[in-house]
């Protein structure tokens, strides 16, 4: 064979062989990409990622349909992705309470046990109470709580992030609760509104219709700065308390997906965070755009993971 023949025929024999996989990545998607929530419906991950799925929708030309799967502290969602084909038709969220559960021994699983796509946004967090307690300010919860220790009740996500801010929250202001566990935040509210527990810290876009019923006060906010939803009510660091409960939620795939496909959805992402649409959708349910791409946000949960591992300690 000549040597021209031979060049030819090998070139067209790997074009034949890489051709399936490259094609499936250049025209991607083409199906459904199913979007796994590892919690319930009506909890701020489900309000703010049903935002995220539809404008992923409308940018990829494709439909995005959630699928909630809550139980063990999100991480009953994240293992069945795990399971998923790596073909780019899976993707799910994370956020903080992934590391929470992987150091406090809840999961082995951890945040770089997947390709890692873009943060999309950050939460406002608020102390919320029962409304029949009649507190209308922090130190009014402090010198009831103070006085009588372990009797209030606290809702948390036993070995998730609400565990952590309360065990931080008691540390901070030597208060002591009774913990009650529940799976998710919409769980969670739909007690203290009918007040089986006394406390959560939540954040603020699920609480704001129980909050216009009358069924929950707002005594402080979680974050560095007053919130414009919120104008009159204090943070805890005006109150002197040095705390800030912080989490950020960002899109992941099963390990080994394809460069160029988590190319595509990180750029999608990027169009969608800016989108004037999208950001106000996100504020009016009480959250924050914040954006990264792949290698900020990989640089932010491995900082993140360090910090979390230092204090899991603390959930003892």
């Amino acid at each position: 064979m000549k040597l021209n023949t031979f060049i030819a025929a090998s070139t067209t024999a790997v074009t034949l062989a890489i051709s399936p996989f490259a094609m499936a990545t250049e025209s991607y998607p083409e199906k459904p990409i199913e979007f796994i929530v590892p919690w319930g419906p009506g909890g701020g991950s489900d309000l703010l990622m049903r935002i995220v799925g539809q404008h992923l929708e409308e940018t990829l030309d494709e439909a995005v349909p959630i699928i909630n799967m809550p139980g063990a502290s999100g991480t009953i969602g994240l293992r069945e992705a795990t399971r998923r084909d790596n073909d780019g038709y899976t993707i799910t969220q994370i956020h903080e309470g992934l590391l929470i559960a992987h150091h406090s021994g809840v999961t082995d699983l951890n945040w770089d046990d997947f390709d890692v796509i873009s943060m999309m946004t950050s939460i406002n967090s608020v102390i919320a109470v029962n409304a029949d307690t009649g507190w209308e300010t922090l130190d009014d919860l402090l010198e009831d709580v103070t006085a009588s220790p372990g009797e209030y009740r606290m809702g948390v996500t036993m070995g998730g992030i609400p565990h952590l801010w309360a065990v931080q929250f008691e540390e901070a202001t030597g208060t002591e609760f009774g913990y009650v566990g529940y799976e998710g935040t919409g769980e969670r509210l739909r007690a203290l509104a009918g007040g089986h527990i006394t406390v959560a810290i939540e954040d603020y876009s699920s609480t704001s219709s129980l909050v216009e019923n009358g069924d929950i006060n707002i005594l402080a906010v979680a974050t560095t700065e007053r919130i414009d939803e919120l104008p009159d009510t204090p943070t805890l660091q005006e109150l002197g308390y040095d705390l800030e409960f912080l989490v950020t939620r960002g899109l992941v795939a099963p390990k080994g997906t394809p460069e160029a496909i988590l190319d595509t959805l990180e750029s999608a992402l990027a169009e969608i965070a800016e989108s004037e649409s999208f950001q106000n959708q996100v504020t009016n349910v009480g959250g924050t755009v914040r954006y990264m791409g792949r290698a900020d946000y990989a640089d932010y949960m491995h900082n993140m993971n360090q910090a979390i591992e230092a204090n899991a300690h603390l959930l003892d």
